[in-house]
Formats: structure tokens, C-alpha cells, sequence
């Protein structure tokens, strides 16, 4: 890759003749419907780098199945053909943002690796802020929104996350994160280990590192569409965090501590008001509720009990974090076209074909 194809293009000068930054950076991108803005991040973007003198730097954009007929993947495979730093992974199904993540941080080769959102609410104009963060020692950087843009809906669950990242795994009560990151390659290498496709980044990188800082940044307002996250989502996003911590099971054994302790001095006690009162009747409908609640309380951590065990052979038979159909890089893009636009390579009689137009 060399970030000076972009400003060439632009008719920029090339920092590299000025001795500029030369670690690689790595920015992952999620896709998900995204046609109309990520053309504008991926630039801006990397005209922010190079005003960073950056020379070296790479995007890795995941195409997560966008519901769209193909106009996402359009739009990156057009970037990819553009410029030569960019390469585009393409998912056979929609996998999560976590997991498309993930598929981004396996093609990544940079020392520093980036994740940042494909709307323009985690602005380019933002990182040079998460950089000279990093550039104190930190192993991973967060940006935080003191302000944010989001919906109500989302803000609740972000909230919710928040509190069970921290009850469950133990995050760092001052910790403010966000899909706005900076990480070292080391923890890339650590992460991307992790196999499971239930994939939570915040309980991977806690895991690796503690060695985090964030910092507040600023949030802009989405520019097109809505978010894709749906309270199912949340739901499901929120349940990944449980494959880090055995809380919710010693929640379950506490609770049939103190269950079970309850009932028997309940039992005490009927037994003496019985002797007290020998004419208090024993009713039926506290025994009912009594049975409907405890059997609802069972249930409950049977279920806590069966997720566990369920993603416990779903791990076991090796379901994927996501799966990749295809990808597009600069070279391949650039020798399509030139066999496109090459009438030497057009089958004798298909001069006239309509899908030959360009010609």
C-alpha cells in the first residue's frame, strides 16, 4: 500500500519524500448499507492521515452481507479499484458487527490497527486524538462521546452494555468505550485467536491488556439512514458478554443458597404456627404461588445453564465467526478492468453484446 496514490491523485505531494510516518495503520471498517458514506470516510480518512504524516496505511472494509442489492459492495470493490491501500472483504452472511470486525482484524497487517464506524458519526477529524494517545504507551485507546448522538433506543442500550460489561467482567468503573478504537498488533494477535462466534471485542481486548486509556472525543450526527442495531441485536450483543464470565452460574448457585434457606425457615415457621394455632388452615393458594415461584426461579438458571451448554457444542462443532466469499484488493480490481476494456479479451461475435458496452 502506499497512502500516496490518494494525494497523487488529488494532485498532493507525496509525504514519503518528506520522511513520514512509516508504521503501517490498519482501519477497519464494518459495512452495512453504507453506499452513500463510506466513499467519504475512506477519504477523509486518509487525507487526515497524511496531514498526520502518515506514508503507510491500509483499509480493510467488510462488506457484512449488506441487504442493499449489492450496492455496498459495489461502492468498495469501485474504492478498491481506486486506490491501491484499500482491500475488501466480503461476507457470504451477515455476521454481526463484532464478528465483521473480527474478519477485518485477520486481513489487517499494520502495527497499529483502527476500528471505526462506516456513517461518519465516528469522525476522521477524531483520530488524530486516539493516536497521540497511543503514542504515551497504552496498548489499546478508546474514544468516548461525553455527548452522543445516537438514539434514545440505542443510548438505553449502549447503558445497559455498559453496566453488564462491568458487573460481569470486571471493566474498569472509569473505562468509557466506544466502536471508535486504536489497539497494538500484539493484541490483534491475542484476539484473533478467539474462535467462537459469539465474539465481544470489550471482553477480548479486557482479557489481553489492561493497559486502556480513552479519551473524549466528539460525536457527529448520523448523515444518512438509521442505525442497525435492532433491540434484537442488543439482545443478542448483551448475551455474547455472559461467554466471558461465570457470574451469571455462581449467580445460580447463590440463589439456591438463599432459596433453599428460605424454604426451610419457612417451613420452620409453619410448623410453629401450626403448634401456636392448631386451627390456622393451610391454604392452597400460597402453596401455588409459592410452587409458580420457584419453579419460575428454576427455569430461569436452567436456561443460564442451557445457554452455556449450548454455545459449548456450538463451539465444539466449529461454527464460524463469519464467512468470507470473496476478496477484493487493488491488483485484482485493475486487471479486471483492463480485461474489460481490452477488446482483444471480447469472444469473436460479442462485439455487440450489451454487457460489452464500455468497449
Amino acid at each position: 500500500m502506499k497512502s500516496s496514490d490518494l494525494l497523487s491523485e488529488k494532485g498532493s505531494p507525496d509525504p514519503t519524500a518528506a520522511g513520514g510516518n512509516t508504521v503501517l495503520h490498519s482501519i477497519i471498517i464494518p459495512c452495512y448499507k453504507s453506499s452513500q458514506t463510506i466513499r467519504k470516510v475512506v477519504e477523509l480518512t486518509a487525507a487526515e492521515l497524511e496531514n498526520l504524516n502518515i506514508s503507510e496505511y491500509e483499509f480493510v472494509l467488510v462488506d457484512d452481507y449488506s441487504p442493499d442489492g449489492g450496492a455496498t459492495l459495489d461502492e468498495l470493490k469501485a474504492l478498491a479499484r481506486d486506490y491501491s491501500f484499500v482491500k475488501v472483504i466480503s461476507l457470504a452472511k451477515n455476521s454481526g458487527q463484532h464478528n465483521a470486525v473480527m474478519a477485518g482484524l485477520n486481513y489487517a497487517s499494520g502495527e497499529l490497527l483502527i476500528a471505526m464506524d462506516d456513517d461518519m458519526q465516528t469522525h476522521p477529524s477524531q483520530l488524530k486524538y486516539l493516536l497521540a494517545e497511543i503514542d504515551k504507551g497504552y496498548d489499546i485507546v478508546y474514544g468516548y462521546y461525553p455527548e452522543k448522538k445516537h438514539s434514545l433506543f440505542r443510548n438505553f442500550g449502549s447503558f445497559v452494555n455498559y453496566l453488564t460489561v462491568r458487573i460481569l467482567i470486571g471493566k474498569p468503573k472509569d473505562m468509557k468505550t466506544s466502536s471508535y478504537w486504536v489497539i497494538r498488533r500484539f493484541v490483534r494477535d491475542y484476539v484473533i485467536q478467539y474462535k467462537s462466534p459469539y465474539t465481544h471485542l470489550q471482553g477480548l481486548f479486557l482479557r489481553t491488556t489492561r493497559n486502556i486509556s480513552c479519551i473524549p472525543i466528539k460525536h457527529f450526527d448520523r448523515e444518512v439512514g438509521e442505525s442497525g442495531y435492532t433491540f434484537k441485536k442488543l439482545i443478542q450483543l448483551w448475551s455474547n458478554i455472559m461467554g466471558y464470565s461465570v457470574i451469571p452460574l455462581r449467580m445460580a448457585t447463590y440463589c439456591g443458597y438463599f432459596f433453599s434457606l428460605l424454604s426451610i425457615l419457612g417451613a420452620v415457621a409453619v410448623v410453629i404456627r401450626k403448634l401456636l394455632v392448631p386451627s390456622m388452615a393451610i391454604g392452597w393458594p400460597s402453596m401455588m404461588c409459592a410452587i409458580c415461584f420457584f419453579s419460575g426461579v428454576i427455569m430461569l438458571f436452567m436456561g443460564l445453564i442451557g445457554e452455556y451448554l449450548g454455545r459449548m457444542f456450538l463451539g465444539m462443532n466449529k461454527q464460524p465467526q463469519f464467512v468470507v466469499k470473496k476478496v477484493y484488493d487493488h491488483a485484482e480490481m485493475s486487471a479486471s478492468e483492463k480485461k474489460t476494456d481490452n477488446p482483444a479479451d471480447i469472444p469473436a461475435g460479442k462485439e455487440n453484446d450489451p454487457e460489452n458496452k464500455n468497449i
